[in-house]
C-alpha cells in the first residue's frame, strides 16, 4: 500500500470499527473480536508508514480544501509518527484489557463504550497526522466530544458533574484561547502549515511572542498545565480502561503532542530560544511538575494519585518544549512514549485491583500484593519506569531532559527533575511496598492468590514488558525523533 492511502486508512479503520461495533452489540464476542482485529489492522497500517518516514520522506494526503489555502491536510513527520505508533499500539493492549475489565465488573453500555473508544482513536489518528494547525484543531475537538460519553459512562450524578467539568475546561480553553491563537497565527504568517523551523520567525517579535505562546499553551487544555488541570482528576470517575485512554493512549498525549508540535513547527525552537519568551513557560512547567507531585502524595485513592502523577509527568513534555534545545525537545518527545507505557501499566493494575479485590484506597491494600503478586509486581515495573529507574524506559526521556536543561544552562531545571523523581519514588513505589510487605488488616485477609481476569493480566504483562523493552531498545525511537531537533 502506498503512503497516502495508508494515512487515510488509519482514520477510516476506527470509524468503520465503530459502525461494526454498533451493529454487533447483541453478540459480545463478535463486538470484541471486531475491536481486536481493527486495533491490530490499525497498528499494522501505521507501522507500514515508518520506513518511509525514517528514510526522510514526509508522505501526505489531502481530503478537502476548507478555505482557500487551508486544506484538511495530513502529513506524516517523525513526531506524528511516534504519537500514532503509541496510540495504535496501546489500543491493542487496552482492547484486550477492556474485555476482562468490562466483563469482570459487569459494566453496562459496553457496546457504546467500545464504539466511542474506536471513534476516539479515529480522532487521535487525525491529530497525529495533521499537516496544519487547523486540521489538528478539528480533530482535537472531535477527540473531546468522542471521549465525553466515556467519561460519563456510568451515568451517575458524579460522572455527569465530571463530564461537565471535562467539556467546560477542554472546550472553553480550545475555543476561547487556542482558536484565537490559530486565527492570529493565520493573520500574521499567512499559513498554518507545520513547517520545519517554524512559521513565525520574523512575523512577530517581543512580548507578542510570549502572548501568542500563552494563548497556545493554555489553549491546549488537554496538556493539563496548572491551573487548568481540574478536568483530569475529575475524569477519574470513568471506568479504568477510559482512565488508561485519557492518560496513556489518546487524550493527554494529544495535549502534550500538540504542545510539542506548536513549539517545533509553529514557533520553531531556535526562534523560541532566541526570543527568550518561553522562560515563563519553563517555570510554569516546573511548578506543575512539583506541585502535582506533592498533591499526589496526599491522595489515598489510587486513581486520584495516578491522575496527579500524570499532571506532573505531562509537564515534563512542556518543560522539554520550553527549554527550546535539541536535547530538551528529544527528551520531551520521548516522554510521550515512555510515560504512555509506564502509566497505562499503572492504570491497568489499578483496575485489576478493583476488579479482583474491590479496593480503591491505598490504605486498604496492605498485604494485598501477596494475594495479587502478578499485578503488584507489574505495578512496581510501571512505577520504576515512570520514576526513571533502570532497566526501564522512563530513564531515557529524563536523561535527555536533564541534558537539555544543562544545554540551556538551566541548572534549576536539573534540580526540579531530580527532586521530581524522588517524589515519584515516594508516591509510587510505596504502593507495591505496602502491598507486598504491609501487614494484612481487616480489609485484606490471608487467602489464596486471586488475580483479575486473564485478559486483564495479558494486557498488564504486555505493557510491563514494553517498559523493559523501551530501556534496551531506545535507538529506533531516538533515530525517529532526531530530525525534528536537527540544528
Amino acid at each position: 500500500m502506498t503512503p497516502a492511502p495508508a494515512i487515510l486508512l488509519s482514520m477510516f479503520l476506527p470509524l468503520a470499527c465503530a459502525l461494526l461495533i454498533s451493529m454487533s452489540g447483541r453478540w459480545p464476542n463478535v463486538r470484541e473480536g471486531v475491536t481486536l482485529v481493527t486495533a491490530t489492522l490499525l497498528f499494522l497500517t501505521v507501522l507500514s508508514l515508518v520506513p518511509t518516514v525514517v528514510a526522510g520522506s514526509r508522505p501526505e494526503a489531502t481530503l478537502i480544501e476548507m478555505l482557500p489555502g487551508l486544506p484538511l491536510r495530513f502529513v506524516v513527520e517523525p513526531l506524528g509518527m511516534l504519537f500514532a505508533l503509541v496510540a495504535s499500539g496501546l489500543w491493542i493492549a487496552n482492547s484486550i484489557y477492556s474485555i476482562g475489565y468490562m466483563r469482570g465488573n459487569k459494566e453496562a453500555h459496553q457496546t457504546r463504550f467500545y464504539a466511542c473508544f474506536a471513534l476516539a482513536l479515529a480522532s487521535t489518528m487525525g491529530i497525529a497526522f495533521a499537516g496544519n494547525m487547523m486540521t489538528l484543531f478539528v480533530f482535537y475537538e472531535a477527540l473531546t466530544l468522542t471521549t465525553y460519553p466515556l467519561v460519563t459512562h456510568s451515568g451517575t450524578p458524579e460522572a455527569m458533574r465530571a463530564g461537565r467539568t471535562y467539556l467546560g475546561i477542554l472546550l472553553g480553553t480550545s475555543i476561547g484561547l487556542q482558536l484565537l491563537a490559530i486565527l492570529w497565527t493565520w493573520q500574521i504568517a499567512g499559513t498554518l502549515d507545520f513547517t520545519a523551523g517554524g512559521i513565525l520567525n520574523g512575523k512577530v517579535a517581543g512580548p507578542m511572542v510570549g502572548v501568542l505562546l500563552l494563548l497556545y499553551m493554555y489553549g491546549i487544555g488537554k496538556a493539563a498545565l496548572m491551573p487548568l488541570h481540574r478536568w483530569l482528576p475529575a475524569a477519574m470517575v470513568a471506568p479504568t480502561p477510559v482512565s488508561a485512554l485519557l492518560h496513556a493512549v489518546a487524550v493527554v498525549k494529544a495535549g502534550v503532542f500538540t504542545v510539542m508540535k506548536v513549539a517545533v513547527y509553529i514557533f520553531g525552537i531556535d526562534f523560541l530560544r532566541d526570543s527568550g519568551q518561553s522562560q515563563w513557560l519553563l517555570y510554569i512547567a516546573a511548578a506543575t511538575v512539583l506541585i502535582a507531585s506533592l498533591v499526589a502524595l496526599t491522595k489515598d485513592n489510587l486513581k486520584a494519585r495516578l491522575a496527579y502523577s500524570t499532571i506532573s509527568q505531562l509537564a515534563y513534555v512542556v518543560l522539554g518544549a520550553a527549554l527550546a534545545t535539541r536535547w530538551g525537545v528529544i527528551g520531551g518527545s520521548m516522554q510521550i512514549a515512555m510515560h504512555a507505557m509506564g502509566k497505562i501499566t499503572l492504570f491497568f493494575c489499578a483496575g485489576a485491583i478493583y476488579t479482583a479485590a474491590h479496593k480503591t484506597e491505598i490504605s486498604d491494600m496492605s498485604g494485598l500484593g501477596r494475594i495479587m503478586p502478578f499485578t503488584f509486581g507489574a505495578f512496581a515495573i510501571g512505577a520504576m519506569s515512570v520514576i526513571g529507574l533502570p532497566p526501564f524506559g522512563g530513564l531515557w526521556s529524563k536523561w535527555y531532559l536533564i541534558l537539555g536543561s544543562i544545554q540551556a544552562d538551566e541548572m534549576i531545571m536539573v534540580g526540579v527533575l531530580i527532586l521530581s523523581s524522588l517524589l515519584n519514588v515516594a508516591y509510587l513505589l510505596s504502593i507495591p511496598l505496602i502491598g507486598f510487605f504491609g501487614k494484612a488488616t481487616g480489609g485484606v485477609q490471608p487467602a489464596a492468590i486471586k488475580e483479575a481476569p486473564l485478559a486483564c493480566l495479558i494486557a498488564i504483562g504486555l505493557t510491563a514488558l514494553g517498559c523493559l523493552l523501551l530501556f534496551f531498545l531506545p535507538g529506533p525511537l531516538f533515530s525517529l525523533l532526531a530530525p525534528i531537533a536537527t540544528p
